[in-house]
Parts: C-alpha cells; structure tokens; sequence
C-alpha cells in the first residue's frame, strides 16, 4: 500500500475557511483530479460535506470518509470511524495509491501515524484569511521535485507550484 497526501496551502499553511477552499485555480484543480483519478481518495467528514452534492463522491476515485459517527451514511462511499481501521482495510492495496485528502484534522493524523510515502503540495503565492490550517511539518527528510508551476493570470488568481515530496 502507497499512502500520499495532496495538499494546497497559501504561505501561512492555510487550507480553507468556512469548510470551503479560498481560491479559484483551475490548473491545480486539474492536476488534483488527473492525480487522484483511478485512486482511493481519504477525506473527513467535514471535508466530504464541503463538497457540492453534484460532485460526491468524488468520480472516478474509492471514496472514503472519515467520520466518529458510526450511523454515518455517505452514498457511494466507504464510510470509516478511524484512519487506522480505513489503512487497515486497503493495507494489501498494490494497484492503487491511497490519497489522503483532508482536511487539517485527517492531514494531522495521517503526518502523525508516519504513514504517507509522497506530498504533493500545492504552494499558493498568497495569504488568505483561513480557519483551518495544513500541520507544521519538517520536510527536511524528503526530497523536493517541482511537478508544476503557474504564474497568476486571468484564470489564477495567484501563482502556485506544485511540489513532490519523497521520503529521501
């Protein structure tokens, strides 16, 4: 089993506000779908719920949740009441890579567990005014390749680049 984790934060670690992203960009929002797509993707339920109805589960992708309610019903989903039941249940995965999503809670538990082999970490060229926040992590101990990178423009609000993080 592979676990990653993807991620975008502006330049103070800042993830969301309200249970809804900050930004418009379209170019990351693209390579989230094209990374994740035909993968497992972890989320909470809250994170889950901030998604428009329309969109979830998320296409393409094993959804699963996250929740402590253990009457929790999501459609379409597999529903979990822990991170270490939900990696317990793909532990024999080998064709597919396990995507922890979020939010900051989940982010906070799967950096903690020491389970995740790859971030990838969208850097936001800016400072929103966010609630929630991606966990203080040291990345000396991985190695750093850009996989893309976008100047502001009239459909980016804000420049980004998107990093690769290995274990070294």
């Amino acid at each position: 089993m592979r676990v990653a984790l993807i991620v975008a934060m502006d330049r103070e670690g800042g993830i969301g506000k309200n249970n809804d992203l900050m930004w418009h960009l379209p170019a990351d929002m693209r390579f989230f779908k094209a990374t994740t797509t035909g993968h497992i993707v972890v989320l909470g339920r809250k994170n889950y719920e901030s998604i428009p109805e329309r969109f979830r589960p998320l296409p393409d992708r094993e959804n699963a949740v996250l929740t402590r309610n253990k009457a929790y019903i999501a459609p379409g989903c597999i529903v979990f009441n822990s991170l270490e039941a939900c990696l317990a249940h793909y532990q024999n995965e080998t064709e597919r890579t396990v995507f922890i999503i979020g939010g900051g809670e989940i982010y906070q538990q799967a950096l903690a567990a020491d389970v995740v082999d790859e971030l990838y970490i969208t850097h936001v060229d800016n400072v929103y005014d966010a609630d929630t926040f991606f966990p203080k992590e040291d990345l000396s101990g991985w190695h750093a390749t850009t996989v893309q990178s976008q100047q502001p423009d009239e459909k980016h609000e804000a420049g980004f680049e998107i990093i690769k993080y290995t274990r070294s």
